[in-house]
């Protein structure tokens, strides 16, 4: 049964330089780190800041072709990590039922904010993925993610792409 998490915010890997979105569990507070590209960083920031742009991006552009076609995306799934990558789904309610659709993670999640849709994350994603909530520390959000990737084996650093 897959898992309801949040996003805790986007950082930056020390090692790569490349961002990275942290998923919260609500309940035990486990994060599922997942490296992305740059752009959908940025997608997934200014969601979470709830700023528009003037034009809409291509994740706004879908959210406006779900709303005006009557379909609603139920919820995105992180569904599975095969050879280091992440995949996600959107489950799509339109015409005909139920849709799930492959979508990379980050483009997932930029949907998912804009749409207010449940971001799950699969109980095999998690058993292969998470990081205990003891990693992290007391203080602000910004320092807790900066020690919480310090202490993570470098190993796991660019172990999975989008």
């Amino acid at each position: 049964m897959p898992k309801e998490m949040t996003v805790a915010g986007v950082t930056v890997d020390p090692v790569t330089k490349s961002p990275i979105v942290v998923l919260r569990d609500r309940e035990s507070g486990n994060v599922v780190p997942i490296w992305i590209g740059i752009l959908e960083a940025n997608a997934i920031a200014l969601a979470l800041e709830g700023m528009e742009m003037p034009r809409p991006m291509t994740h706004d552009l879908l959210k406006s072709i779900l709303d005006t076609t009557g379909s609603r995306l139920q919820s995105i799934e992180i569904a599975e990590i095969r050879d280091n990558t992440f995949f996600a789904l959107l489950h799509i309610e339109g015409a005909g039922g139920i849709h799930r659709i492959d979508a990379r993670p980050s483009d997932a999640i930029a949907i998912a904010l804009r749409c207010g849709a449940p971001i799950l994350v699969s109980e095999k994603v998690i058993e292969q993925s998470s990081i205990p909530a003891s990693l992290g520390t007391e203080g602000g959000e910004k320092d807790k993610w900066s020690e919480l990737l310090e202490k993570m084996d470098p190993e796991q650093f660019s172990k999975y792409k989008m």
